[in-house]
């Protein structure tokens, strides 16, 4: 099926603050290993000083998730690297966005960026994690939930220094693969740059 765009400008956004809006977002989309994580969150108070998770610090991130987790009805949805190599990246965003909607079935809801992946309903806005509260927020969740899993995992393989970049294709992460080769944890379905094998499928 293909991808349904469905984009709206800021003003509308904007104005759906005042709704019963659920705002969705994604970590771990372009890395090399571990999962997918896409959060939803419907605030229930203004928490001050949301932004973009990218755009803020560790220790600020720690700080407004646990304000958000007590502030907020929320879906935090983990897909593995295994079902990603199986079914397509598109494929687990698209199940998570749907299992969202289908909690969230009586809210408006927005994701960032500039498709819905052809769950019908689901509207998007280009940087709404950076304009948007309740994506910002649901932006720190997926990240720190991510992270958090990432450094956990990280002892099972120190080689990898997962801990450090979380499973994306730094440098030192790429060297790692060409030593070590991949581990059960990497999406062995993606094409990796300057590395001397394809993808094992």
């Amino acid at each position: 099926m293909a991808e349904v765009l469905i984009e709206i400008d800021e003003e509308e956004a904007l104005q759906a603050e005042d709704d019963n809006l659920c705002g969705i977002d994604e970590a771990g989309r372009g890395s090399l290993a571990g999962p997918l994580v896409v959060a939803a969150v419907v605030l229930h108070q203004k928490i001050d000083r949301l932004a973009d998770s990218k755009q803020l610090t560790q220790k600020r991130r720690e700080e407004l998730y646990e304000k958000i987790i007590l502030s907020s009805s929320y879906k935090i949805i983990f897909t593995d690297n295994k079902t990603i190599d199986k079914i397509g990246l598109s494929k687990a965003l698209k199940n998570s966005i749907q299992s969202i909607k289908d909690e969230f079935k009586s809210h408006n809801i927005l994701m960032d960026g500039n498709t819905n992946f052809g769950v019908e309903g689901v509207k998007s806005l280009i940087k709404a994690d950076t304009k948007i509260p309740q994506v910002s927020a649901a932006s720190i969740l997926a990240k720190v939930s991510r992270d958090r899993y990432m450094i956990n995992i990280s002892k099972k393989y120190p080689m990898y220094n997962f801990k450090k970049h979380k499973g994306y294709g730094t440098k030192a992460h790429i060297e790692a693969i060409k030593e070590f080769g991949y581990s059960d944890l990497h999406r062995k379905s993606f094409i990796i740059k300057n590395l001397n094998y394809p993808p094992l499928f």
